[in-house]
């Protein structure tokens, strides 16, 4: 059997690190043979000794440097090293990949997922964020190359399943299950105070800190209302969004007889990562089988807008399209990592957004350099909201006094 080449951009992260696991558990059938990472040095090289990959990309010289060190201690062979930007491009675009897992969080992945699409490869696609700046860009770039887009996010890998042997004239609409995030039950007042720690806690998965705080204000459901949109072909009024804390159903879909189909599993991304690299095929895993006599009763309610905005800019955003997506991602982004580093309030997160959202000038996504242009004029817009807010609301949080400038 010949392997496929596997290459995985975001390999030391969440995402990355199963998807290596799942490659390890598929035996030969895989092989892994580029890997972008960022600065996480210490777990790239556990990688590189374990899976000898011919190239890897990190995020600096300084990280290529020090890579190289530690790989000449352990006396590892060295693999190709490549850096920043261009080094993802060509992690994404290697020749022998037949597959390119993105897992990179953020917008730092556009661009390298959008040239292994014109390549043609098949992209397992766990950063929700590409599609969410340039949709049409992506799905162009597939139709043109005869690329796949494969899903991994697990609410979207549960719609890629329900529609399996469905037509699109058959189906009403997808439903979107969320766990509700680590404040669903909390009021408004709670939010203001919440700490970075408090909405970290999700209650179902572990993820990355870009995505947990995604969850805690709704907005990683908001991303993936755009994303289903681009993935799929539904408008906003066909793409529901239902709470359910227990996340053992993934998603739905509602077909025109009335009928719903759901997939249902354990809370572990293995099995969307696998579906992805094996896709049509199913095979066996050593995840553990689904135990619903264990939960007792599962539970469905409709998500409080007026607590969780972000999921409501969302809609807007892909009601209008154009650039809106673009500006509103990167807004997010600047949002988040304000917050998480005690600038803001959890709750300040959708006020900036909306700030960026209102003043934007939409245009048509019809280039790459449109896209980039908007990304940077927005998270430019978002640093100065977040320098307004600050200079008429210094906070106080935890041990640290945040001062007006």
């Amino acid at each position: 059997m010949n392997a496929k080449g596997i290459a995985v951009l975001g390999s030391t992260g969440s995402i990355g690190r199963n998807t290596l696991r799942v490659v390890e558990t598929l035996g030969e059938q895989f092989r892994v043979v580029a890997l972008g990472a960022g600065r996480n040095v210490d777990e790239l090289v556990e990688q590189i000794d374990r899976h000898r990959p011919e190239l890897v990309a990190v995020q600096s010289d300084e990280c290529s440097e020090e890579l190289l060190r530690r790989l000449r201690r352990r006396e590892i062979a060295f693999p190709r090293v490549a850096v920043g930007e261009a080094g993802l491009i060509e992690v994404a675009t290697h020749e022998r990949a037949a597959c390119v897992v993105s897992a990179t969080v953020g917008a730092v992945g556009f661009v390298p997922t959008l040239r292994a699409l014109e390549t043609g490869k098949r992209v397992a696609l766990a950063n929700k964020e590409t599609l969410v700046m340039a949709g049409e860009l992506m799905t162009r770039a597939a139709h043109t190359s005869g690329a796949e887009i494969l899903p991994v996010d697990s609410e979207h890998n549960a719609i890629h399943q329900c529609l399996r042997g469905e037509t699109r004239a058959e189906v009403q609409r997808l439903i979107l299950t969320a766990s509700g995030g680590p404040f669903r039950t909390q009021d408004e007042s709670a939010m203001q105070r919440a700490t970075v720690a408090e909405a970290m806690r999700h209650p179902t998965w572990s993820m990355g800190a870009k995505v947990t705080i995604d969850s805690a204000t709704l907005m990683n459901k908001g991303l993936e209302v755009i994303e289903a949109h681009w993935l799929f072909g539904f408008d906003a009024d066909q793409i529901d969004v239902i709470v359910h804390p227990e996340s053992v159903v993934h998603s739905m879909v509602e077909l025109i007889d009335g009928s719903v189909i759901a997939q249902m599993g354990v809370t572990d991304m293995c099995h969307a990562i696998q579906y992805a690299l094996t896709y049509p095929k199913r095979q066996g895993n050593a995840l553990p089988p689904l135990d619903l006599t264990g939960f007792g009763a599962l539970h469905f309610e409709a998500p409080d807008l007026a607590r969780f905005p972000c999921l409501g800019l969302a809609y807007r955003a892909l009601r209008t399209g154009g650039t809106l997506p673009t500006a509103m991602n990167a807004a997010n982004e600047v949002a988040v990592n304000a917050f998480i580093d005690g600038r803001i309030r959890l709750t300040d997160i959708p006020h900036i957004i909306e700030r960026v959202m209102d003043r934007h000038p939409v245009r048509p996504v019809d280039s790459l350099g449109v896209v980039l242009d908007t990304d940077e004029a927005a998270r430019i817009a978002a640093l100065t909201a977040i320098d307004a807010l600050i200079e008429v609301s210094p906070i106080n949080i935890g041990d640290f006094s945040y001062l007006g400038r």
